[in-house]
């Protein structure tokens, strides 16, 4: 199937989502929610273009729009500028401290909305991605708690989780950065916690925490690892290589 995305036809196949068109062909559209890893979010409404079908245009979000047949697609319509300048307004109300967000906005001329009042302060704009993320490696230490304005990602009670192994997964998809994660040589602290980092056994690298290598030395019911992916690698070829060099 041929669709026409700002002007350039883009082979794609039924069902596809418009945003994954778009990225493969090229063409940007900006977006806060999504992830490769974690598709199918559709709440920060950021990444919204024009469709038209045929039966005149409308305003979808491409990361959850899929492609059902011939249509013609404008990213960056006047439409799609004013209602993006509006979503991205709100969200900065929302996350009054975000510069990505704040970038956005100027980009897009989004309206002030003094009328609103902003939450005090923060960066997080409740996408779920971190919590998500932090469910998918079968912890969920965090979630989101509260309801509307008070409304938050947290642990429970804002205690330190005894779950969390602190990969920080969740911090490495927050798109505005709203998860402090810091390090120092040995340790790493996030959500509260501080965990031990470990070493590679041959480079010196992390690799991890103790608590996240012994989590997913369970999962495959094998020893905690003690090698970086490149030292794996170069340990294997060398394996590799005595065993087939001695033949």
């Amino acid at each position: 199937m041929i669709i026409t995305i700002d002007g350039k036809q883009c082979s794609c196949e039924k069902g596809e989502f418009l945003l994954q068109v778009a990225r493969r062909n090229g063409i940007y559209i900006p977006t806060l929610c999504h992830h490769e890893a974690l598709p199918g979010q559709g709440c920060c409404r950021v990444c919204i273009v024009e469709v038209d079908e045929g039966k005149g245009p409308k305003i979808v979000v491409s990361c959850v729009y899929p492609v059902e047949r011939e249509c013609t697609v404008s990213t960056d319509s006047d439409k799609v500028r004013s209602q993006r300048g509006m979503i991205l307004s709100l969200l900065r109300k929302r996350a009054p401290d975000s510069e990505l967000i704040a970038q956005m906005c100027t980009h897009y001329g989004a309206p002030p909305l003094e009328r609103l009042k902003p939450v005090d302060s923060g960066k997080c704009i409740l996408c779920g991605l971190c919590a998500r993320a932090c469910a998918e490696l079968s912890v969920g230490a965090i979630s989101t708690v509260n309801r509307g304005v008070t409304k938050e990602v947290a642990t429970p009670y804002h205690d330190p989780s005894p779950v969390c192994v602190g990969c920080g997964s969740c911090a490495s998809v927050c798109p505005t950065d709203a998860i402090p994660l810091t390090e120092t040589a040995d340790t790493r602290t996030i959500w509260g916690k501080t965990f031990t980092l470990v070493r590679c056994a041959r480079c010196g690298a992390v690799i991890g925490t103790a608590e996240e290598l012994a989590l997913a030395a369970q999962k495959a019911g094998e020893e905690p690892e003690t090698l970086c992916e490149r030292c794996r690698k170069a340990a294997l070829a060398q394996v590799l290589a005595h065993t087939y060099g001695d033949q």
